[in-house]
């Protein structure tokens, strides 16, 4: 626990500046986390990143994460990040002819599957804090506080597993409690910044908008941790001692902010 807790102010003391500064800061934080979770679901299947589809997914997530207009001014205007992801999918995809059908479908899929699940997640990252930064607040403390909530609640009082087959430590108890941290948290957040100043929706359905970006980000987690089981690894990485990878942080949030933005919070 006390290692958890150093590496989280540590983390804090070098997070928070980079998404309150925003800007060309924040965007090349989330490429390179995303690049580092790309290494780690390689890392899970026993594949090299310096590799043929490792360079391709790392470039995937590359060309999700950094927004087009300010990276990739010199394209034309029409094309956006999913335009060029596409490029990447084209070239894996057209490895199965070059390669005389030894490289096939099957083992393209997973590298682009991997960088969209995770550029896309930091994709939405950063458009959130190009939104607002109470908006990128607002998705952070959702996840932490669903985090914590489950975690204190489920050790104090957590008898029914979640889900036993994938994360057995995990409780009903402890999920619910995740929720209801979330509410109380995101209704002190909404008397300090109204929902009707800085968000698309009122109080009431923001509310309710938490109950459920909390849900998914829990099953954000369990999909992760759904993955490490399959490949039977304990962490996604050692990156950040006592949590594990980056992915063991970044789950929830790969699942909420597109949520979010799917909803037109941001």
């Amino acid at each position: 626990m006390k290692q958890r807790v150093i590496t989280a102010v540590i983390a804090l003391i070098f997070f928070i500046p980079v998404i309150w500064y925003g800007g060309m800061a924040i965007e090349i934080v989330a490429a390179v986390l995303a690049a580092i979770g790309v290494y780690e679901l390689f890392r899970m299947k026993g594949l090299q990143l310096l590799s043929f589809e490792g360079v391709l997914s790392v470039a995937g997530v590359i060309l999700l994460v950094l927004p087009k207009d300010k990276w990739f001014f010199f394209m034309p205007k029409e094309i956006d990040n999913n335009t060029l992801f596409y490029l990447i999918v084209m070239i894996l995809l057209s490895a199965s002819v070059f390669s005389r059908n030894t490289y096939t479908l099957d083992e393209a899929a997973y590298p682009v599957l991997v960088s969209l699940y995770i550029g896309t997640g930091f994709q939405n990252f950063v458009a959130a804090r190009q939104s607002s930064l109470v908006i990128l607040f607002y998705g952070l403390l959702v996840v932490w506080s669903t985090d914590i909530g489950a975690y204190t609640i489920g050790r104090k009082i957590g008898n029914n597993k979640l889900a036993p087959a994938i994360s057995p430590n995990k409780s009903i108890e402890g999920s619910l409690g995740g929720i209801l941290s979330a509410v109380v948290v995101a209704l002190i957040y909404f008397i300090l910044y109204p929902a009707k100043d800085f968000f698309p929706y009122s109080t009431g359905i923001m509310i309710l908008s938490t109950v459920v970006f909390s849900i998914v980000g829990q099953l954000g987690d369990l999909v992760e941790s759904a993955y490490k089981r399959h490949y039977g690894v304990k962490d996604s990485g050692k990156i950040l001692p006592g949590h594990g990878g980056i992915l063991d942080r970044f789950d929830s949030f790969l699942f909420v902010f597109p949520l979010m933005h799917l909803l037109g919070i941001f």
